[in-house]
This record gives structure tokens, C-alpha cells and sequence, in this order.
């Protein structure tokens, strides 16, 4: 789960199971007859609307109020507000990777959920970026975002273009494509058409940046480098270089309403899809055919986004809160939230699970994409490193890039300047 940086709003932060059978856990959610509502926070699409009211059946001493924030950005604000506030959270909070970090320096704000229950049941790799350096677990993993590549098949036919998945999936290199590849069918399809091939420059960076282990901060010392950082500027400015000179990009915001709107007008023809954008783009879509989904991603494997449950300690109700939480994001249920909303698992047993390999999703033409998202969640090899700056120093990007693609205010060179200096006013 991911939403694009779209303004930091500053951080003001203090200097069961249910009982059934599938439920992953083995507390009980509630004792005797109490009656008990219990708050959770959410953020884009997580695939909780059914689960929600199917724990309250099975736990008839417990009602859920969902509160849904529109993006990420929206609910991470929330989250600061009230948690230097010292009130107003919901029993659980959703919390998105990339500002995971940020909560992880005051660890005395949420519970700790680390329990023989819950061990091993994560990727290694998800479960220790919710772990404080005491060992403490602060969330519960959701999904994880293996990227493939979603694409308007009609739209690609009527440039000329290959249209079957497979062949869609060859014409980007196959297991060897490459982003100068992408960025050659691109240059075809815009050649051939006068539109542009993708919807976002802030988009195609995203996927490139988040295959660089380090890319804003030393792991070391937590000293921000980004500014320095040959590798991030180069991939600045092919980015924008794509976008703008060759015309590759739509110059849309992700989020904004133009962006949602171009999803009825043929805006643009792929985009990269990690597994909980396929929700995003099929509510986008409605009503528009020709959607599809190609087993392929530039550079081999990239993961973005991702989500997890946390439990502040403002709670009333934390083992309550607690074994909801245990039960939302058990392997059964995780495959149930992908199988509505395209939120790919994060739980071990999930992910060899048939169900979730057999899955197919009618929108997206059929297409195979449990079987597709499981092969690109096995191609990621680099788990970036993200520290308690990362938010901040890819919403200043967020902002650069925006300034060149969206805004036209600024060329390439005098975003990249002004980048710099937001950066060093991070300190």
C-alpha cells in the first residue's frame, strides 16, 4: 500500500484470534458478555469490507468502526496530530512502509506485538522493518507490492504494438528487460500515437529508486546522502529526460483528480502495478475495457509499498484491538483482501498457498495474477534500506519532480538545485 509523497505536513510528533478456525491466532478477541467497539484506520484499499463485518459475526461482542483516510499522506497527518495529542488514534492504525520509520523512534506510542504466536509468520524482510532495535514488533505485516507492469491492451494494438501478455512481457526484455528498454517502447508507442505511454514521472521513479539499496540515507549512521548521490540524480534525470523531452509521460500527479480522471479518457496506456494498485486502477477504470496485466518489470524485480497494523497505546482495548489485528492479517485472510482489492500477502503460508496462486482477475482480463504477482514478488532481490528520513527527502523529489512534469515550472537542472537545498534543510 502506497500513495505518493504530496506535501510533507510535518511532524509533530513528542520530541485471537477470533476464535474461529481460520482466525491465525489463538487469543480470544474478547471475554464474556462485553460488548466492545473498536476503531480501525485505514488508507487507500486494503480489502477489509468484508472481512469486517465477517469478525463481527464471528464475535458477536465486538463492533468495528472503519475509518478510511483517501491516501496514505492523509493518514499519516492523522497519525502524527493525534499522537502528539496524546488522543483521538483508533485502536489500530495503518501505517505505510515509507513512514514506518518515523513512528519506529517512539516505540513507547504503540504496543508491542510480538508473541510465539506470530513468529515466522512474515517474509523475514517485512517483519524487521516493523522491529525497533529492542526486538520489539510494532506491526503486523498487510501486503507487500511486487510490481508487474498494467497495461491498455487496445491501446497498445492500435499502436502497432504487440497486445497478448506474453508477448507484451517479451517486448520489454522478458526476464532481461531493462528501463532503457521501457523506455524504448515508449519512444515507439508516442512515436506511433502523439500520447503519452505512462501516466506519471513521480511513477516510473518510484519503481527505479526502489531498487537502490541506499538510496537517501546511510544504513550506518543515518546521515542523509541523497543530495550527493550520483545514482539518484541520473535516475532524476532519465526519468525527466523520458517525460518531458521525449514526451513519455502523461504529466499527471498520482492521486490528483486529472490523474484519476485520465483513466476514462485513454490517458495513457501502462503503468507500474504493484499488486495494490490493481484495485486503484480497476475503481479508476470502471467501465473501460482492455486492461491487462504483463509478468514483466524493468530491472528484474521491485517492491513497492507495503503496509502494516499497529496498535497505539492510546487503546482502551489493545489485546482486543491486538487479536483483530492477528486475524486481519492472517494468511486466510490476507488471500481474501487480494482476492478483493489486488492486496498481494506478506504472510509465509499465503504465499504458497493455491488459492492465491490460482487466482485470476476478470477485470485484467483474466489474467493470472496470483500466479504473476508471486513471480514478481520472487524476482525482488533488494529490499531499500529506509530510515527516519526517507519520507522527507522523497517528498522533496516528489515535489522536483512534480516542478518538471506536472507543474512546468522548472527545467531539470533548477528542480535538481532546488532538491538539493530541501534536502540539506533536513539537516
Amino acid at each position: 500500500m502506497w500513495a505518493a509523497a504530496a506535501g510533507v505536513t510535518g511532524i509533530a510528533l513528542l520530541a485471537t484470534a477470533c476464535g474461529s478456525s481460520d482466525s491465525g491466532s489463538g487469543e480470544p478477541a474478547a471475554d464474556g458478555d462485553e460488548q466492545i467497539t473498536l476503531t480501525i484506520g485505514t488508507f487507500n484499499e486494503f480489502g477489509y469490507e468484508e472481512l469486517i463485518p465477517e469478525y463481527e459475526s464471528l464475535n458477536p461482542n465486538i463492533k468495528i468502526e472503519h475509518k478510511k483516510a483517501a491516501t496514505a499522506d492523509e493518514a499519516r497527518a492523522n497519525i502524527n496530530t493525534r499522537l502528539a495529542a496524546g488522543s483521538g488514534l483508533s485502536d489500530i492504525e495503518a501505517v505505510e512502509v515509507d513512514w514506518l520509520p518515523e513512528l519506529l523512534q517512539y516505540p513507547d506510542k504503540f504496543t508491542d506485538l510480538t508473541s510465539d504466536e506470530v513468529e515466522g509468520r512474515w517474509l523475514d524482510w517485512k517483519s524487521a522493518q516493523a522491529t525497533d532495535p529492542e526486538g520489539r514488533l510494532l506491526g503486523y505485516g498487510t501486503d507487500i507490492g511486487p510490481e508487474a507492469i498494467a497495461y491498455r491492451a487496445d491501446l497498445l494494438e492500435a499502436a502497432g504494438l504487440p497486445s497478448d501478455r506474453e508477448s507484451v512481457a517479451a517486448l520489454f526484455g522478458g526476464d532481461d528487460a531493462t528501463w532503457d528498454k521501457f523506455f524504448e517502447v515508449g519512444k515507439q508507442y508516442t512515436a506511433a500515437t502523439g500520447k503519452p505511454f505512462y501516466d506519471s514521472a513521480g511513477a516510473i521513479y518510484q519503481g527505479m529508486i526502489n531498487q537502490v539499496e541506499a538510496a537517501y540515507e546511510d544504513p550506518d549512521t543515518l546521515e542523509i546522502t541523497a543530495a550527493d548521490s550520483a545514482e539518484v540524480k541520473d535516475i532524476f534525470t532519465t526519468v525527466l529526460n523520458a517525460s518531458t523531452q521525449d514526451k513519455l509521460s502523461a504529466g499527471f500527479a498520482q492521486w490528483s483528480d486529472d490523474w484519476q480522471s485520465a483513466f476514462q479518457n485513454d490517458g495513457f496506456a501502462v503503468m507500474l502495478a504493484p499488486g495494490w494498485m490493481l484495485g486503484v486502477i480497476e475503481g479508476n477504470a470502471e467501465g473501460v475495457t482492455g486492461w491487462d496485466i504483463a509478468d514483466v518489470f524493468p530491472g528484474g524485480g521491485g517492491n513497492w509499498g507495503g503496509a502494516f497494523l499497529t496498535v497505539p497505546t492510546q487503546t482502551e482495548h489493545p489485546e482486543e484491538a491486538k487479536a483483530l489485528a492477528a486475524w486481519l492479517t492472517a494468511p486466510e485472510q490476507q488471500i481474501k483482501a487480494f482476492k478483493s482489492k489486488g492486496t498481494f500477502p506478506s504472510q509465509v503460508e499465503a504465499l504458497s498457498s493455491q488459492d492465491l496462486l490460482g487466482q485470476t482477475n476478470a477485470f485484467f482480463n483474466n489474467a493470472p495474477t496470483g500466479e504473476i504477482l508471486a513471480n514478481r514478488a520472487a524476482a525482488v532481490t533488494v529490499t531499500p534500506f529506509k530510515g527516519p528520513n526517507y519520507f522527507a527527502v522523497n517528498d522533496a523529489m516528489g515535489s522536483a519532480l512534480t516542478r518538471v512534469d506536472v507543474e512546468k515550472t522548472d527545467d531539470i537542472d533548477t528542480s535538481w538545485t532546488k532538491f538539493v537545498e530541501a534536502v540539506k534543510a533536513l539537516g
